[in-house]
């Protein structure tokens, strides 16, 4: 078993309760690890032996354009996207972060991270 990480991925989207968020929408930074069995794509050195870590991003991506209200929902619709992409991933964490999000006080971000195993 091993892991590919695909961390960082900047998106600008539109997430939230409130309607402004929907309107004006808001910075958020996607982080994702999947993890499979990468035993035959170390021997290899084929893309058809592992798991396509460009798919991943276009889930992620694809997943981030479509808006709801809580982060968890987004989280849950992206490890569903990618399990149904790749037959090869046994088990998912993602983490979506907010980006100074609308909230009275000082806060640089907030962030939900799910995490979900082949069933």
């Amino acid at each position: 078993m091993g892991k590919i990480y695909v961390e960082n991925i900047r998106v600008y989207a539109y997430h939230g309760c409130l309607p402004e968020e929907t309107l004006i929408g808001s910075n958020y930074r996607v982080d994702v690890w999947v993890a499979g069995d990468l035993s035959v794509s170390s021997v290899s050195d084929q893309l058809a032996d592992t798991i396509d870590y460009v798919s991943i991003c276009t889930c992620v991506l694809e997943e981030m354009a479509a808006s709801s209200k809580l982060l968890e929902h987004v989280a849950q619709r992206i490890i569903n996207r990618i399990f149904n992409a790749s037959e090869r991933v046994e088990a998912i964490n993602v983490k979506v972060t907010k980006i100074n999000p609308p909230i009275e006080s000082h806060v640089e971000n907030v962030a939900v991270e799910l995490h979900e195993e082949k069933k």
